[in-house]
């Protein structure tokens, strides 16, 4: 028991800070500014799912609600939103579907002016640790998705990682690796063009 007693005592003057799980209002201004500072991103990803499901490729955001993420082999998909719609070209199946923005996780990053009101954006889940700050956010355009998770990085402050539960209730988690802010992203990347020698089977999602 004094053993105990002593490292607890130890802890203490050793500065341990023990988790936040209420967010303050500099915790939420923290979150928007940064959202809302982005004016372009550039990064590697890895997803994973609960359901065994991996992948990797290369993500490519230019604000307001411009999206490119290449997915490598062997998942051959590409996702491009020019700000309109989406696309989403299943290169093996040669398969092209127009989505909404509303059924992609990263639509809620993409905007100009995200606020966390309590109202059309609220937090459901917020925990903070010296390393890394996550929240959970409930949003009305969500459209089947459930709430989006958010996982920063506190030094520097980064957004490093998103988590959803898709429709049929498989965790998606989507990890950011060597990101890159506001720097050129030529507007290509946001377009999408069929292969004309090839050309593709287009359906729409509804």
């Amino acid at each position: 028991m004094k053993n105990i007693a002593i490292f607890a005592v130890l802890l203490g003057f050793m500065g341990i800070a023990s988790p936040v799980r209420a967010q303050t209002a500099a915790d939420v201004k923290q979150i928007e500014d940064y959202l809302n500072n982005i004016k372009t991103m550039k990064a590697d990803f890895v997803q994973v799912s609960s359901n065994g499901g991996t992948a990797e490729g290369k993500l490519y955001i230019a604000k307001p609600n411009k999206i490119r993420m290449e997915y490598a082999d062997p998942t051959s998909v590409l996702i491009v939103g020019d700000g309109d719609y989406i696309v989403y070209n299943d290169k093996d199946l040669d398969q092209v579907t127009h989505i909404d923005y509303d059924d992609i996780p990263a639509s809620l990053i993409l905007a100009n002016d995200i606020k966390i009101d309590g109202k059309k954006i609220k937090i459901t889940d917020f925990y903070k640790d010296p390393g890394q700050t996550s929240v959970t956010l409930d949003y009305k355009e969500k459209g089947d998705l459930g709430p989006i998770t958010l996982i920063f990085s506190t030094d520097p402050f980064e957004l490093k990682q998103w988590k959803i539960v898709d429709p049929q209730s498989v965790e998606v988690a989507v990890s950011l690796y060597g990101t890159q802010k506001d720097t050129d992203l030529d507007s290509s990347l946001f377009k999408f063009k069929k292969n004309k020698s090839n050309p593709l089977n287009y359906k729409n999602k509804k």
